[in-house]
């Protein structure tokens, strides 16, 4: 007879209410049609907000499951609360887009909360299976979503492009989590950090070549230099409200993994890895933000403006420790809001057969649009990082982590990057306040769901730049239950 394992049902209670909101909403789809379908939107917001709660139930408990495969600690639940808020937003701007755009809704709706179940596996997973089953239940999902605008080519391009090149990079996941199994003779993180610090010889050059296949499967997933050339046409190719989800909730779940496997489990090898790192987090701001100065769609500056914050984020992993890994996750929480918010102003200027997407299409909205007007500027200012917003606060902690670690050639050249950076995110703003133009687009009045999330996103990057010290402490208590 076969004895089942012992499941702790509490500890996956986020996992389980997660994936039952994706299956409700996959088949109340089959009953729903025209304007009712919004209402699975909202049952997604319900399914999010609870899986919130259970996350935040849990805050004071250290538990595990599967194993040992999964850590419901604070590290992997801070992700959990950050992965809500972003898809939250996300389903929240995509309500009226879907509308105009004919996107099948039912499907899209569920795509995203799917993505999100692997999301949440991703930063809580302590296995490398499980993160590599995160990883692909996430990245199937938005496989189909850059695809499902299916009546555009650029959307079905897109699609095709972003699923070979990821199946290529995960094929580098794959490889990489055998040669530290062959090594080390586990998959589990805990028993692969305690084996990885005796090895040698032969054992050891295993260990360097399946650290160095996951940085490449990472890099690629995060959209670091030189694994980032497939971000532009995907991000553009893409369905707005998808880019942007894309943008933050892909790349946070990306660098949740990656920081558990490096700045944990491999952290005994941080000499090895650490200046490969530094060279990528230089490059992949260099790369990103010089190439955005060239741009002239709105979506393709935004993603080499991502590949830039990527690079920025590299910087806090380089740095490293409890400074270090705090100021990452503070950081992937203010990029969260500021480039949501952005994309948000990018749907609003867009209608049906006019994306409106060339920065010539932003001339004069500052003042035939104030509102929208005054939110890019808001947000602009703080991917540009100008002080008081959240962004000038993330980046003073990412830099400052840098100089405690001694890398004040990185900081540097970071500081060179957000200087150079400043020159297309005001260009924007000059597009909107110093040119003339006869923008047309619908009344906002109309479209009540995105003007909540942009309230709601130019209030979380006022007030954080303004009071960020709670977050930070809650950054910081997150990462600490890494140890």
């Amino acid at each position: 007879m076969i004895t089942p394992p012992d499941i702790s049902w509490i500890a996956i209670l986020p996992l389980l209410i997660l994936t039952g909101t994706a299956l409700v909403t996959l088949f109340a789809d089959l009953w729903m049609e025209g304007p009712d379908r919004e209402a699975l939107g909202w049952i997604g917001l319900v399914g999010l907000l609870a899986t919130a709660v259970a996350a935040m139930a849990l805050w004071n408990t250290k538990l595990s499951a599967f194993s040992n495969g999964i850590a419901v600690d604070r590290y992997g639940l801070f992700f959990t609360l950050l992965f809500c808020v972003a898809s939250g937003l996300t389903l929240l701007m995509s309500m009226g887009y879907l509308e105009f755009t004919d996107i099948r809704t039912g499907d899209y709706y569920s795509l995203i909360l799917f993505s999100t179940v692997g999301m949440v596996l991703m930063a809580t997973a302590t296995d490398l299976i499980i993160i590599f089953l995160g990883l692909e239940v996430m990245s199937l999902a938005v496989y189909v979503l850059s695809g499902i605008w299916r009546e555009q080519q650029r959307s079905n391009e897109a699609a095709l492009k972003y699923f070979l090149l990821g199946a290529f990079a995960t094929g580098f996941l794959l490889f990489g989590i055998a040669l530290l199994y062959g090594a080390t003779g586990s998959t589990t993180l805990g028993p692969i950090a305690a084996q990885v610090a005796k090895v040698g010889g032969q054992e050891k050059t295993l260990v360097l070549a399946g650290m160095a296949l996951l940085l490449v499967g990472f890099g690629f997933k995060v959209a670091a230099a030189p694994f980032h050339v497939w971000t532009p046409d995907v991000y553009e190719g893409a369905p707005t409200s998808v880019t942007a989800f894309m943008a933050v909730a892909v790349k946070a779940a990306a660098f949740a993994a990656f920081a558990r496997v490096f700045m944990h489990t491999l952290t005994v090898l941080s000499a090895d890895w650490s200046s490969v790192l530094w060279i990528l987090a230089a490059l992949t701001m260099t790369v990103g933000n010089v190439t955005a100065i060239l741009q002239r769609n709105i979506k393709r500056m935004l993603a080499y403006s991502s590949i830039a914050h990527a690079g920025y984020l590299l910087v806090g992993m380089v740095a490293g420790g409890e400074f270090g890994g705090s100021a990452v996750l503070f950081y992937l929480i203010a990029y969260m809001l500021m480039t949501l918010g952005a994309f948000a102003v990018v749907i609003a200027l867009g209608w049906r057969g006019a994306p409106n997407e060339n920065l010539d299409d932003y001339a004069g909205v500052g003042f035939s649009h104030p509102f929208l007007g005054v939110a890019m500027t808001i947000f602009m200012l703080s991917l540009a990082g100008i002080p008081p917003l959240v962004g000038f606060i993330g980046k003073f902690y990412i830099f400052s982590a840098a100089i405690r670690s001694g890398y004040v050639g990185l900081t540097v050249i970071g500081v060179l990057n957000s200087v150079i950076s400043v020159y297309y995110y005001v260009g924007v703003l000059v597009r909107m306040y110093m040119t003339e133009g006869v923008l047309e687009i619908p009344v906002l009045s109309s479209r009540p769901y995105l003007v909540a999330t942009l309230l709601l996103t130019i209030t979380g990057t006022i007030l954080l730049g303004l009071f960020p010290s709670p977050l930070f402490e809650l950054a910081r208590q997150s990462f600490l239950a890494l140890g």
